[in-house]
């Protein structure tokens, strides 16, 4: 769940009338609502630009005190609480699996602070705030904030494996694939098949882009592209294990990428090294898509190499 609380300096009832009529809501909310004020009736979400909507419910309606409904499988609820001349309005965001999960967490508390930002406008009688061009930092923070950027170590036949999962806000597989791989953004998923059939091939050595500086990459084992590539990790020049990179695309959920890496038992050792070394290739990344410069800087890398062997002990 992300919860967000705001004071507002305006009666219960005019806050009642921009979070439940949806002609007010457009002024605010980020989809188009259709429905009626009661309790069970249908809803229906349409984004600008898209030629579907999306459906729910209404499922608590307390004037001026509650509002409540599922969009898809999330449910969204707003409380007004009065609170001297003003109110506190308690937002809250159940984050199904089926929009994302936790792993959307970041994406949704940077869009809704967003959101209440141009509802207190609309209350105020200013302008409709523009979404701002730091929205990437935004997001990058809650990202950090709720330790979505870490990764997890999991028992593996080999030994271990490290793990790190990260939301992509439905960049396109084609310019997650260009950003791993070191070519064109713009390019397509046709392009980057044909540019994998030139010299991405099993037994080649993975585009430097695809490694992190810290795992010694040995050839690639399996590549798919716009969603996988694989290859071996050497450890004092013989293989060690295997890292893995998946884009996976999903139009309600978003896109995101899974990378993983086997670590063998008798080099533990190299864990905290791993873990660090992945999440700051992923901030960066992260940043690539993002259309940001953000570097890769080895005090970041050595600061969360510390953090995880604390953690793993």
């Amino acid at each position: 769940m992300v919860r967000l609380e705001r004071r507002l300096a305006h009666a219960p009832e005019k806050v009642w009338r921009a979070v439940t009529e949806p002609a007010e809501m457009a002024h605010w909310f980020p989809a188009r609502v259709e429905t009626e004020p009661k309790v069970g009736a249908a809803m229906r979400f349409t984004f600008e630009g898209a030629d579907d909507t999306t459906e729910g419910e209404i499922i608590e309606f307390d004037p001026p005190k509650v509002f409540a409904f599922r969009w898809n499988g999330d449910v969204l609820r707003l409380e007004i609480v009065p609170d001297g001349p003003g109110c506190r309005l308690l937002f809250s965001h159940v984050l199904s699996e089926e929009t994302g999960g936790a792993l959307s967490a970041g994406r949704n508390a940077a869009g809704w602070v967003q959101c209440l930002r141009a509802l207190t406008a609309r209350l105020d009688g200013g302008p409709h705030e523009a979404p701002p061009e730091d929205m990437f930092d935004r997001i990058a923070d809650y990202v950090d904030r709720f330790g979505l950027a870490e990764g997890t170590v999991l028992d593996h036949p080999e030994g271990h494996l490290v793990r790190f999962e990260r939301d992509l806000v439905w960049r396109p597989a084609a310019h997650v694939w260009a950003a791993l791989t070191g070519r064109a953004a713009g390019a397509t998923d046709q392009d980057t098949a044909e540019a994998a059939r030139d010299d991405l091939a099993v037994g080649a050595p993975p585009p430097p882009a695809a490694t992190n500086g810290h795992v010694l990459a040995g050839p690639i084992t399996e590549v798919d592209p716009p969603n996988v590539l694989e290859y071996i990790w050497l450890h004092d020049g013989a293989p060690a294990g295997r890292v893995r990179c998946e884009v996976l695309t999903d139009p309600r959920s978003g896109h995101r990428i899974v990378i993983t890496q086997t670590v063998p038992s008798g080099l533990a050792d190299v864990l905290p090294t791993a873990l660090a070394a992945w999440q700051t290739y992923l901030e960066a990344l992260f940043a690539t898509l993002f259309g940001s410069s953000r570097s890769r800087p080895a005090e970041r890398t050595g600061e969360l190499e510390t953090m995880y062997a604390d953690r793993l002990g």
